[in-house]
């Protein structure tokens, strides 16, 4: 696999992973107020869908998922409802008033990491934009014949490296607004933004036709 093609697919990657989505707005809600830990487990989510997007891609399955009407629409449904829902409980989280990171135990910690890679996780996982990506512009930089397999995965770590690189940046500068994010007023007003953010993007990938 020649360099210019993985340059290439970086660059074109460099820029998905750059624009506004799903992602971004979840590390945003996330880092606030769970913490750098919790963000960083958002990232091993994404990393880990973006694997499994890859892995259906090269055995072809995503030509089924796209072919196919009837299983388009569900998983588009299925995606859709999982980010109305994200949003709308955000949006009752900052009804409420939410914790602080001083006031959340280290119990509780534990179980939002876990909820964090979950979240993180399901978000790429049902959105089949991502499945799009992988079936319309990922074969294009895999070379055919021998080794296309090792290349293809080769681009898919590489897509993940992108992605890890992007939001361990995004991490670190709102981990570093400590006064900020500790500010209940902050944190009610944040989960309200990203809470109708998540309820559009839903709105948005519902009504998508690939």
């Amino acid at each position: 696999m020649e360099w210019s093609q993985i340059l290439t697919f970086a660059l074109v990657t460099s820029l998905l992973v750059m624009s506004p989505g799903p992602n971004g707005v979840l590390i945003a809600k996330t880092v606030p107020t769970s913490g750098r830990a919790a963000g960083f487990a958002n990232v091993a989510g994404f990393v880990t869908a973006f694997y499994v997007h890859g892995t259906l891609s090269i055995l072809g399955i995503s030509v089924i998922l796209v072919q196919s009407a009837q299983l388009f629409f569900a998983v588009k449904m299925v995606g859709a409802a999982y980010l109305c829902w994200v949003g709308i409980k955000a949006l009752r989280d900052a009804w409420r008033g939410v914790k602080t990171m001083a006031e959340t135990s280290p119990a509780k910690r534990k179980r939002t990491l876990a909820k964090a890679y979950g979240e993180g996780f399901l978000t790429n996982v049902l959105n089949p934009k991502v499945s799009i990506f992988y079936l319309a512009a990922f074969p294009q930089f895999v070379p055919m014949g021998a080794g296309s397999i090792s290349a293809a995965y080769t681009l898919v770590c590489v897509h993940a490296v992108i992605n890890a690189v992007w939001f361990t940046a995004m991490i670190l500068v709102l981990a570093r607004l400590t006064g900020a994010v500790r500010n209940g007023r902050f944190q009610r007003v944040l989960k309200a933004v990203t809470g109708s953010v998540f309820i559009a993007f839903g709105i948005k990938l519902a009504t998508f036709r690939p």
